[in-house]
């Protein structure tokens, strides 16, 4: 899900979304592809992972969340996309597939561990250390990604994906989650291309490179990732909500949790819970 105002109603019954966590907030265009304008995937992306939920005040609401997998056994996502208080965990996710509902292996989730800072935004700007990590009960076969040392430079080019809604409209009974993953070439912004407050040292500022694409419901806690210098992926980022209040998810920017600045947290917290 997205995060945003319409974040915690959206999350609320997106966390479905990836911006759940404060409802990426930014609401698509309507018949937008993808992530919104974004593509089918070109290539296969063994860490993704998608999570089932259910809406905490809606139980008819089913949505996803994304997620990646940065160990066999643990997978990095956003805190909005496990928080109580918006949605519900199905209690499985799925590893390593392109299709939403069908493929890759699926696991029970052991554990969940949310940032003990993690604080949704609300009304107030954007979520805060959105970042949560989920344990699974067995390990995968997959290949997990790598953490990045650190994000590139501003317009350094980097890649989201989701099983984010293609549709961006306000209203969630008109979100359409596609079954077939969705790419979206996007870069690294300069904070000043976000609201002021909202880009900072540990959330990042996304642009997309195609117009009126960005990520949105359904997409939070998916990942951000960019090529190393050996031309591999790499994750920097995880979806977090929209990079600007108000705003749909069409008419971007988004907002990012930046991983490496949670490189100690994350490998604090899978080392003592293993």
């Amino acid at each position: 899900m997205f995060s945003s105002n319409s974040s915690r109603r959206t999350a609320a019954r997106t966390a479905a979304v990836a911006l759940a966590a404060a409802a990426c907030a930014a609401m698509m265009a309507p018949s937008a592809q993808a992530i919104v304008n974004g593509k089918d995937s070109t290539q296969r992306y063994p860490a993704m992972v998608s999570i089932p939920v259910t809406g905490a005040d809606d139980p008819t609401f089913k949505g996803v969340c994304g997620g990646s997998l940065i160990d066999a056994q643990w997978v990095l996502t956003a805190a909005h996309c496990v928080d109580p208080a918006l949605v519900t965990l199905d209690g499985t996710v799925r590893i390593g597939s392109e299709r939403r509902t069908s493929g890759g292996t699926v696991r029970s989730i052991a554990k969940t561990v949310s940032h003990p800072g993690y604080r949704n935004g609300e009304n107030a700007g954007p979520n805060r250390n959105d970042l949560a990590l989920i344990r699974l009960n067995r390990p995968v076969a997959e290949k997990p990604i790598p953490l990045a040392g650190k994000p590139g430079r501003p317009g350094t080019p980097t890649r989201i994906l989701g099983f984010g809604t293609t549709d961006d409209t306000p209203d969630p009974t008109g979100w359409v989650f596609p079954d077939r993953l969705q790419e979206l070439d996007t870069r690294r912004g300069a904070p000043s291309q976000c609201a002021p407050g909202y880009a900072d040292s540990t959330r990042l500022c996304t642009i997309s490179q195609v117009p009126h694409a960005m990520a949105c419901n359904g997409d939070s806690g998916g990942p951000q990732v960019q090529k190393s210098p050996n031309g591999r992926w790499e994750l920097i980022g995880v979806t977090s909500g929209p990079g600007a209040p108000g705003v749909r998810c069409s008419q971007g920017p988004g907002l990012y949790t930046s991983a490496p600045a949670y490189a100690n947290w994350i490998h604090k917290t899978t080392n003592h819970h293993h």
